[in-house]
């Protein structure tokens, strides 16, 4: 009785134990990474915070965006009009959103979303090490300290150090260890539930990893397929199972997978590259460089090598791994393949394609490097055990490669910016130590795993804190201060109007403001922007690029027909506070003298657009049939707002004009201002060119620019202010230059900064605006009398005066939104290639607008007649077993 009971009491210590290895497994990179924060002084622990690139430009908003999704406008879910000026939200939350941890920022209103986003992020590293450790511990002879390190190895590694900012990316990290896992079981004991179970939350929470995820786990079937092999009937047996449970995992995460694929159709998907050629992208030693410590920088974002660091000990035990002769040698040579193919994916055109799903990564490149680093660590765990011995030539051949790869880098130092000669000398000192480690005869004795931990420890440590002290970050003052104004002018204005309307700015944070403070705007950066959007931002003449739109350069026009019915503009201030401002100045907006000024504080001052056109109204049909395929902004606005009232006079709204004097400092005449190129007559010399123009009247003026004549070829001056703007545009902009300014000189003042200038669709414009005001009070006439509105569903009353009239409206086009008039099913029309209309019949009509995301329906009828038959199957099975 007594033996029994020492037993279990055994028992019941190995299972601490086993537990307390695992908690260290978490807890190690989870105080580690919290210590560093902390010493940098990041929201809640100091005055910075976590925000940095895409983090603090982007993801934050759509954090905001998803605590007032789920606490306040569940209708906002599925469709918002912060996503530009409307979109689509299932591919943003497919994409950005659906992690199961990030309820956590639930618990964090206003500015201290950045507490929420410090937590998050120090929570999945620890994850990461917790899901690694618990692999370790299933599938190798690993336990204690040693377990630890290499667990901490992977949660620490150069991949999650880079891209911890790519938040929403750090939860591949933590599931790619439970996947694996899954498809060991799955191909060591058939049991496939852990598998099925793991790909599928995977493929719910981010498709976009999930994808590159799957493209390894053909790879490591493949090699536990080859280490496991007995004959080829089993080899079909379990290669069937693979596909089939993979195949399970899809269906079940259809739900998700279906619309996104659909959003992805319209957005991201248009991108993907069609043509390549087999070359190397690089140099492929210069890889090797990026396994030392530190070898990380803002410059490695935007086109850098793949982020490799694993410190010095997993690097040599994966090395190791391919001499161990405890492992078959089938096995080895299959890895050694996996590992050349992964290599040579790190540098080659198609390769890299290939998991970058046929589109080259804008910014962040080889994103898919976390697989490459947990492939060497988990090689490196199942050879380096206590019973491992290294034999002289394994030890002289690592030995060799190391100090070729080390010299090579250390040679070439030069071409390497992120590195030094001490991180390279120091890099090179832990892997003197890490072979020490491996090739000590006696590893039984306590101090071994307490010295392994302590220099893995130490390597992680020293390369967080270098390549992380190379970034700056956005102060938590600069965030929330911003924010909490901006939510103040939102609310005032909300709770003076709950009707539907869009609001616009002059000041600038992020494009996605509207997310972060709830109103309906005009920008937004996201990676799943519908295509349509940022084509026809720039035919209006605003900013726009593949996976972002700025509403900066709205115009009276713009302003109307986009129903922008209030307008934000930041004060000037005097005094010791002149030339700062808690709200950075995004553009000029002269044509604010034709609104309502309603309200002011310390820093911004509100209007009300009076020619503001409804969300919807009853117009002209020949919006159905305009084709316009002018590059013109201006013409494009005036052919726009013609077809919309049916006169053809509106097609004259915009003037061009001619400057009253131009005067030229170091650069040639030129007797035509618009396409001139400008070249410096003497290059060391300052040059500009004054333009000065006298308003006879108090309309509104324009002037365009193209996409040569910007921020970073010169500095414009108009009426010795800064003339501000949104620096980065590929179209041609409308910058509006004067208003309610007769017989005011105006003087524009252009400075180059370069040799030459090519003033682009350079062009001065005045806007007839009694024409623009006849125009807006006949669209006024017949507007869509709205009763009920949310994010989602829009239902109102409106009088066609006439037959063969449509209601237009401002809703971007989607096949999601379905309309009925009078009751009746209808259909609905894109016009100017962006935006919903409905035909109506003479008289008065209730029209009802319902957006639903394609292909939700069917991918929810997938996912549950899958999960049905997998619950019936199982229960059967066990009834009869």
């Amino acid at each position: 009785m007594r033996w029994l009971f020492l037993q279990d009491k055994k028992r019941r210590w190995s299972l601490s134990r086993r537990q307390a290895t695992l908690l260290g497994a978490f807890f190690t990179p989870f105080i580690l990474m919290t210590a560093y924060f902390i010493y940098r002084q990041m929201a809640p622990f100091g005055s910075s915070s976590l925000l940095t690139v895409d983090l603090g430009q982007q993801y934050i908003d759509f954090f905001a965006y998803l605590r007032r999704a789920i606490l306040h406008d569940p209708s906002s879910i599925f469709y918002s009009f912060a996503n530009g000026l409307g979109g689509e939200m299932l591919g943003t939350w497919a994409y950005y959103l659906l992690s199961p941890l990030n309820w956590l920022l639930l618990l964090c209103p206003g500015a201290s979303l950045t507490t929420g986003v410090f937590f998050l992020t120090v929570f999945k590293y620890g994850l990461a090490g917790l899901t690694f450790g618990w692999l370790l511990d299933k599938t190798t002879a690993q336990s204690g300290l040693k377990l630890v390190t290499f667990a901490t190895a992977y949660a620490l590694m150069g991949w999650s150090i880079a891209n911890q900012l790519n938040i929403m990316w750090l939860d591949a990290a933590y599931l790619l260890p439970l996947i694996f896992y899954g498809l060991y079981l799955l191909m060591h004991s058939g049991k496939w539930r852990t598998y099925v179970i793991w790909l599928t939350i995977m493929l719910v929470v981010n498709y976009y990893m999930a994808y590159m995820i799957c493209l390894f786990m053909i790879l490591a079937f493949i090699w536990l397929a080859v280490d496991r092999f007995t004959t080829w009937k089993t080899l079909l047996l379990q290669t069937g199972k693979f596909a089939l449970t993979s195949i399970v995992s899809g269906l079940l995460a259809a739900f998700i997978l279906l619309p996104t694929w659909w959003s992805l159709a319209q957005s991201k998907a248009q991108y993907t590259v069609t043509t390549f050629k087999w070359k190397f992208e690089f140099f492929p030693p210069k890889m090797l460089a990026k396994f030392f410590m530190g070898s990380f920088n803002f410059d490695q974002m935007p086109s850098g090598t793949a982020n490799l660091f694993i410190g010095a000990i997993a690097l040599l035990g994966s090395i190791f791994f391919f001499s161990d002769r405890r492992v078959r040698l089938r096995s080895r040579l299959t890895a050694g393949m996996l590992t050349i193919f992964l290599a040579l994916s790190l540098c080659v055109q198609p390769l890299d394609l290939l998991w970058h799903a046929g589109q080259f990564p804008v910014w962040y490149p080889y994103r898919f490097s976390f697989i490459v680093s947990f492939w060497l660590i988990w090689l490196a765990a199942r050879t380096l055990t206590d019973d491992f011995q290294p034999g002289w030539l394994a030890i002289a051949i690592a030995t060799l490669l190391i100090a070729a790869g080390g010299a090579y880098v250390a040679l070439n130092l030069k071409a390497f910016k992120f590195l030094q000669m001490n991180q390279v000398l120091l890099g090179l000192f832990f892997v003197v130590l890490a072979l020490a480690l491996t090739t000590l005869p006696m590893k039984t004795h306590w101090i071994y795993p307490l010295t392994f931990f302590v220099i893995g420890l130490t390597e992680f440590s020293a390369n967080a804190f270098m390549s992380l002290n190379n970034i700056s970050y956005v102060s938590q003052g600069e965030y929330g201060n911003y924010t909490n104004e901006l939510q103040q002018l939102v609310t005032k204005v909300q709770q003076r109007d709950s009707g539907a309307y869009r609001i616009g700015k002059t000041f600038l944070r992020t494009k996605g403001d509207a997310f972060q403070t709830g109103y309906n705007g005009g920008g937004v950066f996201s990676s799943v922007l519908t295509k349509t959007t940022p084509t026809f931002y720039g035919n209006i003449g605003n900013p726009d690029g593949d996976g972002f739109v700025a509403y900066t350069n709205g115009t009276l026009v713009t302003d109307s027909l986009l129903n922008m019915k209030y307008y934000f503009q930041q004060k000037e201030l005097s005094g010791a506070l002149s030339g700062s401002s808690l709200l950075p100045a995004a553009t000029n907006a002269a044509d604010l003298a034709d609104y309502q000024k309603i309200g002011s504080d310390h820093w911004a001052t509100t209007y009300r657009n009076p020619y503001a056109l409804p969300m919807g109204y009853a117009a002209n049909s020949q919006i159905l049939r305009l084709k316009n395929k002018t590059a013109d902004p201006a013409q494009y606005q005036a052919n726009w707002l013609a077809a919309l009232t049916g006169n053809p006079a509106d097609q004259k709204l915009y003037m061009a004009q001619n400057f009253n004097q131009v005067t030229f400092q170091n650069i040639n005449q030129q007797t035509k201002i618009t396409g001139a190129v400008l070249q410096k007559k003497n290059l060391l010399k300052p040059a500009k060119i004054t333009l000065t123009f006298v308003p006879q009247d108090n309309d509104a003026y324009y002037l365009t620019f193209g996409s040569t004549v910007n921020p970073d070829n010169a500095n414009f001056v108009l009426n010795g202010k800064a003339l501000n703007q949104y620096k980065t545009y590929r179209n041609t902009i409308m910058v509006s230059a004067a208003d309610h300014d007769q017989g005011q000189p105006m003087k524009l003042t252009i400075q180059l900064k370069k040799g030459s200038l090519w003033l682009d669709n350079f062009t001065l414009y005045r806007l007839d605006t009694h024409r623009f005001q006849s125009a807006v009070t006949q669209l006024k006439t017949q507007p869509w009398h709205l009763t009920k509105h949310t994010s989602r569903y829009f239902k109102g009353t409106v009088t066609s005066q006439r037959s063969g009239q449509v209601l237009n409206t401002s809703i971007p086009y989607s096949q999601g939104w379905h309309a009925t008039v009078n009751g009746r099913p209808a259909k609905t029309f894109k016009t100017v290639g962006m935006f919903t209309a409905v035909k109506l019949p003479k008289g008065n009509n209730t029209v009802t607008l319902a957006y639903w995301p394609p292909l939700l329906n069917v991918g929810i009828l997938i996912s549950l007649g899958t999960l049905i038959t997998l619950t019936g199957g199982w229960y059967l099975y066990h009834r009869r077993h």
